[in-house]
């Protein structure tokens, strides 16, 4: 296992973080408590769940793994987050004080901890002014509730205006990003990695695997079937099967993720997840796995580095397709500009 800091703060975590979405959904605690030891086992210190991930239960069962394993705590750094609803009530979700709250305080009970190492607002919140959850955050870190800030599923303009404001207001400031992130979706590059870089901030990528393609299991113009995400429901989320079929990119893709692979000797999930925490400014790359199995063959990407030409034949087949403006040939060209070189 290889380690970071995170965003740019002095606190370390490993390039890979267990993330625990499927706990209490697809992964029962027997297996989720089974994840959590063999992570810790590989060196893994980094764990993210959310209040959201099946309505509580994913921190309950993180928080009584915790409490059954007491000398692990100082070793790890665990992430929540807060934002959607968690009850019918008109102030049950958002990015509120009195919404944040309620909700920061549960997530603290469900954990079972005194202080959350990293506090995320899960997306945003058109109907909250942007001061007032960041005004939240400043107040949990004085009042010990939280050690970190950061945000979800926020846009370029977004992440960047919070960035600009917590300097301004003198407020903590928002330490990592966690977009999804992929081989198979990497608008993020266009807007939200050029703010990360400017500003120090870290990235936690979602979807690593691109819920499932990356692995090498769907086959073209094959319906999924049988026990997998999109075999269960291949309309599912943006990772539906038939939109990226029909995409040739996405076949591209796979065949040089596998060509890879094989002169690795390793997964195609593995190379995946090699090319992505290589990316800049990426802090951590978040592991979704429902069984053990998956886990363990995620974890051999801790220590597999993709040597340059490798890395430039995934750049180079998995490019974003976009057009010549503003974020095409002819944009970046138009950005551009070079010292002199004199006479």
């Amino acid at each position: 296992m290889r380690y970071r800091t995170l965003g740019n703060t002095g606190t370390v975590v490993s390039t890979l973080c267990l993330g625990t979405m499927t706990f209490g959904a697809e992964t029962d605690e027997a297996g989720s408590f089974a994840q959590l030891d063999r992570f810790v086992e590989a060196g893994g210190t980094f764990v993210d769940t959310a209040d959201v991930y099946s309505a509580g239960v994913s921190e309950d069962i993180v928080g009584r793994w915790l409490r059954s394993r007491p000398d692990l705590r100082d070793r790890l750094v665990i992430a929540t987050k807060g934002r959607f609803p968690m009850g019918p009530g008109a102030n049950d979700a958002g990015l509120s004080r009195v919404h944040l709250t309620r909700a920061l305080d549960a997530s603290l009970r469900r954990l079972g901890v005194e202080a959350i190492d990293l506090y995320q607002a899960h997306a945003w919140d058109p109907l909250t002014p942007l001061p007032e959850t960041l005004r939240f955050f400043d107040d949990a870190v004085s009042a010990g509730k939280i050690r970190y800030a950061g945000v979800s599923n926020f846009t370029g303009w977004q992440l960047q205006k919070a960035a600009l404001l917590t300097q301004h207001l003198n407020l903590t400031p928002i330490v990592t990003l966690q977009p999804q992130y992929n081989l198979l979706a990497r608008e993020i590059e266009f807007e939200l990695v050029p703010v990360c870089e400017n500003e120090g901030i870290g990235i936690l990528p979602w979807s690593p695997l691109g819920g499932g393609w990356l692995t090498g299991k769907y086959q073209r113009d094959s319906t999924p079937t049988g026990a997998t995400r999109l075999g269960e429901n291949p309309q599912r989320g943006v990772e539906a099967y038939a939109g990226r079929n029909a995409e040739e990119r996405t076949w591209r893709v796979l065949d040089a993720v596998r060509q890879i692979a094989g002169e690795q000797g390793a997964s195609m999930s593995a190379v995946a997840l090699a090319w992505l925490a290589a990316r800049p400014a990426v802090t951590s790359v978040i592991l979704g796995a429902r069984t053990t199995e998956q886990l363990d063959d995620n974890l051999t990407a801790a220590d597999l580095v993709l040597d340059a030409e490798q890395m430039r034949l995934l750049d180079e087949v998995s490019a974003p397709l976009v057009g010549d403006y503003p974020y095409g040939g002819a944009g970046v060209r138009q950005r551009a500009r070079d010292l002199p070189t004199g006479s």
